[in-house]
C-alpha cells in the first residue's frame, strides 16, 4: 500500500535528482557553447528530458508496489 508520505518523498527525490542532473548538463553545455565548442549543444538540448528520467524511473518503481 502506497502512503501519502511515499508520494511526497517521490516528488522530493525526483525534484532534487532532476534539478541536479539537468542543471549540470545545462551548465556544462552552456560553458562549452560560450567558449566556442559546438559539442555543448549535445549536452544543452537534451538536459530537460534527461532531468525528468530519474523521476519517471522512481514513479515506475513506486507504481510496481501497487500490485
Amino acid at each position: 500500500m502506497i502512503t501519502r508520505s511515499d508520494i511526497i518523498w517521490l516528488g522530493v527525490a525526483a525534484g532534487v535528482m532532476g534539478s541536479l542532473i539537468g542543471g549540470m548538463m545545462l551548465g556544462i553545455g552552456m560553458d562549452l557553447i560560450v567558449n566556442g565548442q559546438p559539442w555543448g549543444w549535445l549536452l544543452l538540448l537534451p538536459a530537460a528530458p534527461v532531468s525528468a528520467l530519474p523521476g519517471w524511473l522512481l514513479a515506475r518503481k513506486l507504481a510496481s508496489n501497487l500490485r
